[in-house]
């Protein structure tokens, strides 16, 4: 017996010193989980033998355990690297079997479809942006980011924040009228400066993505009150300029502790364009945070929701999993969400090789959420996470079972002079 108690300790130092070298041998493979072997004593089962004359049958390797203890995390240039800070696992989809497996390797880029994939091809998994929607798709789907140009989108609506001075007076000159045309195109309205108070310019586009300019002029008429007119690249709506008229002003009126009392909201009137663009344009103008102080008359915020034509220019993921596209026009979208999987037992699951793992009965289903929820960790962006390997720990391990096999080796060495002694008598 004492031979098989002795070749089992040999077979589980060996298990260990195999265990061990593949978690020196990855020390440097990002997302690697470090394991270790579980040993169990084994004893033959019998009904008579007495538990105080029990001798054990030796050893067995119990299981070998991944450990998923945390790794560092480390940065890198590339926006689509991710590293999980927490819990969770990427999920990851074969598109030639739709096999789907598990990984906390964050190595990711896109392939010339624009699918998010690692190393070996395999597609990450989560919500798709939807632009006519104009919301995420709650379908979980392989992650695709369009590179196609972003068209442009005409502006619908512009909100203005500005003080007035309320020291201001009456000008010198009436706000002029447009002259009368004679025949397109209309010429254009370029009021004298003494005739308002303050103006305002602001850039708004086209259906085509062309830019142009917004004034506001304000006149003052009395304390409190404030009259409103509005160009577009130096012309007043069709109508006002084919009659050669002004506009019907727009009250703006404040109270006696300078907050906006009349809170206008402005239609504006349509704006022939001769550019091929869509005509004629209407916009909503909205005033917000509007005052009337004693001070200098002043923009503290302008803001339009137009933009011209863009091509993306950069990614972003928060840690949430959000995935924001950047474009060339200053433009920012979601283009998708990365979504994370999470385990009752993960230890269960079963290494597949290539920084995988895929489920099994025993690690339970799996739990797909956002990062940062339900004991997920969150997701940091343009790093990776390092090998959880202590190759000191390691090290120390790989001594302590060459010491086990030596002795095992050692004891069937003792047993075979044994032997040797009882052959030897006569």
């Amino acid at each position: 017996m004492s031979f098989q108690q002795a070749l089992s300790g040999l077979a589980a130092a060996g298990t260990a010193l195999d265990v061990i070298g593949n978690n020196v041998a990855n020390s440097s493979t990002v997302g690697f989980k470090s394991a270790t072997a579980d040993f169990a004593d084994l004893y033959a089962a019998s009904l008579s033998t007495s538990s105080a004359s029990q001798v054990g049958s030796g050893v067995g390797v119990a299981a070998i355990r991944s450990q998923f203890t945390q790794g560092n995390l480390t940065t890198t240039s590339n926006p689509l690297d991710l590293a999980i800070n927490g819990g969770g696992f990427f999920r990851m989809r074969n598109s030639g079997s739709g096999t789907i497996t598990y990984s906390r390797d964050g190595q990711m880029k896109t392939d010339k479809s624009g699918y998010v994939v690692n190393d070996q091809n395999l597609r990450l998994t989560g919500y798709n942006y939807d632009p006519k929607v104009g919301a995420l798709v709650p379908t979980l789907t392989d992650l695709k980011l369009s590179s196609s140009l972003l068209p442009a989108k005409p502006t619908s609506n512009i909100t203005i924040g500005l003080n007035l001075d309320s020291g201001a007076t009456v000008p010198s000159v009436a706000f002029p009228p447009p002259p009368v045309p004679a025949v397109p195109p209309l010429p254009s309205v370029q009021p004298p400066t003494t005739s308002y108070n303050f103006a305002s310019p602001a850039t708004v586009f086209d259906s085509l993505g062309n830019s142009h300019v917004f004034n506001t002029y304000y006149v003052f008429v009395s304390p409190g009150t404030w009259n409103m007119y509005a160009t577009l690249d130096d012309k007043f709506d069709d109508a006002s300029m084919a009659a050669g008229t002004l506009p019907a002003p727009v009250p703006i009126t404040f109270d006696s502790s300078g907050t906006m009392t009349s809170s206008p909201t402005v239609q504006l009137q349509d704006y022939k364009l001769t550019n091929g663009a869509s005509t004629p344009w209407t916009a909503t103008l909205n005033f917000t945070d509007t005052t009337q102080f004693g001070s200098a008359s002043t923009v503290n915020s302008v803001d339009q929701n137009g933009y011209t034509s863009g091509s993306l220019a950069a990614l972003g993921i928060g840690s949430d999993g959000l995935i924001q596209g950047r474009y060339s026009n200053g433009a920012a979208f979601t283009l998708g969400q990365v979504l994370l999987s999470t385990f009752a037992a993960p230890n269960g699951l079963a290494n597949v090789g290539n920084n995988q793992w895929s489920l099994t009965s025993e690690s339970g289903s799996e739990v797909i959420g956002v990062p940062g929820t339900g004991g997920r960790g969150l997701l940091q962006s343009a790093s990776v996470e390092e090998s959880n390997v202590d190759l000191t720990k390691q090290l120390v391990a790989m001594i302590t079972a060459q010491r086990s096999y030596q002795a095992s080796a050692q004891t069937i060495k003792t047993q075979d002079a044994i032997l040797q002694t009882l052959l030897n008598l006569r």
